[in-house]
């Protein structure tokens, strides 16, 4: 009974995706809610998760020669003030610190909620020579923005992330800055956490405040609705002229610097969770996954199993990430528990196996069970594991392709969100009014320009006059 009790005790998808999502996140101990209303605890299987992102993504900046940094968390409100744009976009969701100890500070210090404006005052008095340039700065820290609505990983008012803030001489060189970092990010989540990504550029409306161009990439999770997976912004000069960040340039001329930010939060495991997840918990990518293989004994007591069982964590331990479960709960139990909390691989051995010489290997995303000879064991599990990787990016593309429609014209698009959840690909005029209708009308938001563009009609969704750009419509997160 106690085995069927715990699979049973998360909600199906189907039923409620929300009340899903939140029993998953509990159950597999991803997180704790706390007396701070809108903040979490990241547990330990949450955040090694994290620190696999982490890992992950640092080795990639690093590659393209990003340096690693920290400024402080505390914003002097004459500071945020510089840049009128950014200020207007942040000022709602800013918290603020108003004493040190017993006495009232004179200014104002705000808990960053983005570190543009320290990063350009930092920046103002280290930038002199167009030697200095490039900088290519990168910050892992937490941030705080005062939601109204929180959830776990998807929004909560302080979350952990990184921010790459950095200065060159040219336009050009920004802009390549600010593309190439959205490359990464797509490949990051494409390869390392399986989730495909559209790639392409926000709206003016949708765009970061303070930027030029944003870009973004943007995922389908599994109840259709859309989620802004990384961003990367081109500030142009307008944060430079703000602070005053100038070079002398080859030509002995003075120059304003061009800006980019980029970013990508912890949001990405609600991501693997709404993407992989089903009725059982989670599934995790094995390359993200913080235990890629769980050996189970079976009939532990009995003699030579547990030795066994320890043996093939050995033999694979210098491969891959691999625990034992040695607790005195039934097979059963720990079958359920491991299925819960998205360990790619389980390892089945008992008394039978041992005397055949082999054990069972099951997959947790497709519950496909292999025996294998325990000398082939470090071999398979690795063919295995990167089956299960690319199987998984290819079942998330499938669902993302089922779930993007086409309209070519109002009574289409809102038919198709009145009764479909996905991406819509729409042709729009350019004008933030039809935007403005479309939310109003639906709830619906663009949530990208793709780098992609295709040529569905040549008129407008909305309004039907001229249209300029293909759109991703979609309800997000």
């Amino acid at each position: 009974m106690a085995d069927k009790k715990l699979v049973e005790s998360i909600t199906s998808m189907e039923e409620d995706f929300a009340q899903w999502y939140t029993d998953v996140v509990k159950k597999a101990e991803l997180i704790d809610y706390t007396s701070v209303k809108g903040c979490m605890v990241i547990k330990p299987a949450g955040y090694a998760i994290w620190e696999n992102i982490q890992k992950n993504l640092d080795a990639m900046f690093k590659e393209t020669g990003v340096q690693n940094v920290y400024l402080p968390m505390f914003i002097p409100e004459s500071l945020l003030e510089k840049e009128k744009d950014h200020v207007e976009g942040f000022a709602p969701e800013v918290a603020w610190v108003t004493h040190g100890g017993l006495n009232e500070l004179q200014e104002r210090l705000c808990v960053r909620p983005t570190s543009e404006t320290l990063f350009c005052d930092f920046y103002k008095n280290d930038i002199h020579s167009y030697r200095d340039l490039p900088k290519v700065y990168n910050q892992w820290c937490s941030v705080v923005r005062w939601e109204k609505e929180t959830r776990p990983f998807l929004r909560s008012r302080e979350f952990l992330w990184q921010e790459g803030h950095t200065a060159h001489a040219t336009f050009e060189d920004a802009e390549a800055r600010t593309i190439q970092m959205l490359n990464v990010y797509a490949d990051f989540c494409e390869k390392v956490l399986a989730i495909p990504v559209i790639k392409g550029r926000k709206t003016d409306k949708e765009k970061f405040a303070g930027a030029e161009a944003t870009y973004t990439i943007e995922s389908l999770m599994h109840d259709g609705k859309a989620l802004q997976s990384g961003t990367s912004h081109n500030f142009g000069d307008g944060f430079a002229k703000a602070f005053g960040i100038q070079f002398a340039d080859k030509d002995n001329t003075l120059k304003y610097v061009y800006q980019t930010s980029w970013g990508m939060t912890t949001r990405m495991i609600g991501a693997i969770i709404m993407v992989h997840g089903d009725d059982s918990g989670l599934v995790l990518p094995p390359k993200i996954a913080p235990t890629q293989v769980m050996v189970i004994p079976i009939q532990q007591k009995k003699e030579g199993v547990l030795d066994k069982a320890f043996e093939l964590e050995g033999i694979l331990k210098s491969n891959y990430r691999v625990k034992v479960d040695d607790s005195d709960k039934s097979p059963g139990w720990k079958f359920s528990e491991q299925e819960m909390r998205g360990i790619p691989l389980r390892v089945e051995v008992g008394p039978k196996d041992i005397e055949a010489g082999k054990c069972v290997i099951c997959r947790r995303d497709t519950r496909e069970k292999t025996e294998v000879p325990f000398d082939q064991l470090d071999a398979k599990v690795g063919e295995i594991l990167e089956q299960m990787q690319s199987d998984m990016l290819e079942r998330a593309r499938a669902h993302r392709d089922e779930h993007t429609y086409v309209a070519h014209n109002y009574d289409e698009f809102t038919g198709i969100f009145n009764e479909k959840a996905g991406f819509v690909k729409a042709m729009w005029c350019g004008d933030q009014a039809c935007e403005d209708k479309i939310k109003e009308d639906l709830s619906v938001t663009s949530r990208c320009m793709p780098f992609e563009q295709e040529q569905i009609s040549d008129t407008c969704v909305c309004c039907g006059r001229p249209a300029k750009k293909m759109v991703y419509w979609g309800r997000a997160y």
